[in-house]
């Protein structure tokens, strides 16, 4: 179905007052841009974080229509807790175990990042998960992680990061230390289906239209429940 005609009958409904806003989920710029058209986006929601980071290229888009940015996976899958185990060890139904970046070779140089990474959070006396989601919310304002957790200390622990506040110094350290992202992550490119407009790392699955989602400013951040595999094994 067009994109158009999705975003045709969302604007239906929030004319009707049935809903209020028109979200997208992991779609690129050809498709943001069509909706937008039709009737203005609120937020796009697709994954982000320091090991995931195709989704840079599409933030000038959004920032030029004034939409906001739902990272989700901030936390990397779990990579960015310190709790990541090589591929195999996790049940068969987990995802995990065919990502690249868990693979040999790649697994050992992500374990090694996130090494260098918990000592620089540790030095500011935080934890790797608080950098994570620290780094993630001074790359602007218009955009609100969104870690799913099963406990109440998760979620308190993750709340602490939008205390954290990350220097010019302490950025460059991260940014030395996982420039481009996830070691495997770009190998993930060939997931995009040919045609596609996403840019080269979404994975296309669960691309989808969403409505009802208020937008990222002033929505209360890192309390939204999503899979970011915390916890799990």
């Amino acid at each position: 179905m067009p994109i158009e005609d999705v975003a045709g009958t969302v604007k239906e409904l929030i004319e009707a007052g049935k809903v209020k806003y028109l979200g997208l989920s992991e779609a690129g710029p050809e498709t943001i841009r069509k909706a937008h058209a039709v009737q203005p986006v609120s937020v796009l929601q697709t994954e982000y974080s320091l090991f995931e980071r195709d989704v840079e290229e599409l933030l000038p888009v959004l920032r030029e229509l004034g939409i906001g940015f739902v990272a989700y996976s901030p936390l990397g899958r779990g990579f960015l807790t310190g709790t990541a185990k090589p591929a195999g060890e996790y049940d068969a139904t987990d995802m995990r175990n065919g990502d690249p970046r868990w693979q040999p070779g790649n697994f050992e140089k992500n374990i090694e990042a996130v090494r260098q990474l918990t000592d620089l959070a540790a030095a500011k006396d935080a934890t790797v998960a608080q950098l994570a989601l620290a780094w993630l919310l001074a790359r602007g304002d218009d955009i609100v992680p969104i870690p799913g957790t099963r406990s109440v200390a998760r979620v308190e622990e993750n709340n602490a990061a939008a205390d954290l506040t990350l220097t010019t110094d302490d950025l460059d350290a991260i940014a030395r230390i996982l420039p481009t992202g996830g070691f495997g992550a770009a190998m993930r490119a060939a997931e995009c289906p040919p045609g596609s407009d996403r840019p080269g790392g979404l994975r296309p699955p669960h691309s989808q239209s969403r409505s009802g989602w208020p937008h990222p400013r002033g929505h209360p951040p890192l309390t939204r429940s999503n899979d970011d595999f915390r916890g799990r094994g």
